[in-house]
């Protein structure tokens, strides 16, 4: 089936959405490693079976859209691991010294990379991407963020303007790979991605600097609100929407220093900062509006919501939420006792990609069946 099919076939609706996160993207492999293991059995598949075979719709930020991209191509989570324990050190390759005082890690062998696995000529709106799929990044140039989907029906996917004149930057035109780079351009990190789009051209970075580092909750508005033009039909039974985090660290900072917080410290700090902030945002709005199934508490006023009532009732879709806390008390809780925190805090923690990997499977194993009941 294409991305158009998924979008237009009947049935309850599956969507899978992926946070921002670095390398630490390691960790939600190994949740979907246990996912797709789960599927194929509950499905009665063999070897054969991947996620896109189930997901109608997959979503992801920055290194959630690295993964995202991948699954929508058709590629097992097995050669997804394989790209990021191989790749991993190449993904931080570290920039010259006078490039550092712009940004860390050079973008070429990543470039390369990406071209290599997503193809350098394959598109947003090829017929290889086998899911609809979502990714984020922002638009520096416009200062404004951008959800960019393979959806045929939207505004900018369509070949065709309102006014029935031909539309020139068809955003389905665009290389895959290059919208994949400039959601992974995270400040400080990387340098930003150019995409010409017609006769413009427009400076792109890391779409966790918008408020959808986690984008499972505008998933679920592209999913079904009218403008965005796929409008599937909301509802508990209806819509599955499954979020994959890459761990938070609550009190990473717990000992900081008023005095230490200058220039250098507050560039380095931001843009995990906001991660943190949007992915709790879009975290809380699928919990008030959606059926929480699954899901470690938020804060201790609010908790998990499982089972809580919000504003809507019944809920417009049914969620599940797998993160972790990478704090010492979270690590402990997972029997995790022999992982510092710090080793896998870091969003460039390519040295410690196997303690990474053992998390991630630690996390894989709040992963239940039943989660999945109504949507086999």
């Amino acid at each position: 089936m294409t991305a158009a099919d998924k979008i237009n076939s009947p049935g309850p609706k599956k969507v899978l959405t992926l946070d921002g996160g670095g390398i630490r993207g390691m960790m939600t492999v190994e949740v979907l490693a246990r996912i797709e293991a789960l599927l194929r059995e509950r499905l009665g598949r063999g070897d054969d079976f991947v996620l896109a075979d189930y997901f109608d719709f997959v979503a992801g930020t920055s290194t959630g859209a690295i993964i995202a991209a991948s699954i929508a191509l058709g590629m097992k989570v097995d050669d997804i691991r394989a790209f990021y324990v191989q790749s991993g050190a190449e993904m931080f390759d570290k920039a010259c010294v006078l490039k550092r005082l712009r940004y860390r890690y050079e973008d070429d062998k990543l470039a390369e990379r990406m071209q290599a696995v997503f193809g350098k000529d394959t598109t947003l709106g090829s017929d290889k991407l086998k899911t609809m799929l979502m990714m984020v990044m922002r638009n520096a140039t416009t200062d404004s963020p951008w959800p960019v989907s393979n959806n045929p029906g939207a505004l900018y996917n369509r070949r065709v303007r309102p006014d029935g004149s031909p539309r020139e930057n068809c955003n389905l035109d665009l290389p895959l790979w290059q919208l994949v780079r400039a959601s992974t351009a995270a400040p400080v990190y990387f340098p930003p991605e150019v995409v010409k789009i017609g006769a413009h051209e427009f400076v792109f970075v890391d779409g966790g600097i918008t408020p959808y580092n986690n984008p499972a909750f505008q998933a679920f508005l592209m999913a079904t609100v009218e403008p965005y033009a796929v409008r599937w039909p909301s509802g508990e039974e209806r819509l599955l929407v499954v979020s994959i985090g890459t761990g938070t660290s609550p009190d990473a900072n717990l000992n900081l220093d008023p005095d230490a917080m200058n220039l250098l410290y507050n560039a380095g700090s931001i843009p995990s900062a906001l991660m943190l902030a949007s992915l709790n945002e879009q975290d809380l709005l699928c919990r008030v509006f959606g059926k929480c199934l699954a899901g470690d508490p938020l804060d201790r006023e609010v908790g998990d919501l499982i089972g809580g009532h919000g504003p809507v009732q019944p809920k417009l879709f049914t969620y599940v939420r797998y993160n972790a806390e990478l704090t010492r008390s979270g690590l402990d809780a997972l029997g995790l006792k022999t992982i510092e925190p710090k080793a896998v805090q870091a969003l460039d923690s390519v040295a410690h990609i196997a303690e990474l990997q053992t998390l991630g499977k630690a996390v894989a194993g709040k992963v239940q069946a039943g989660h999945f009941d109504g949507f086999i």
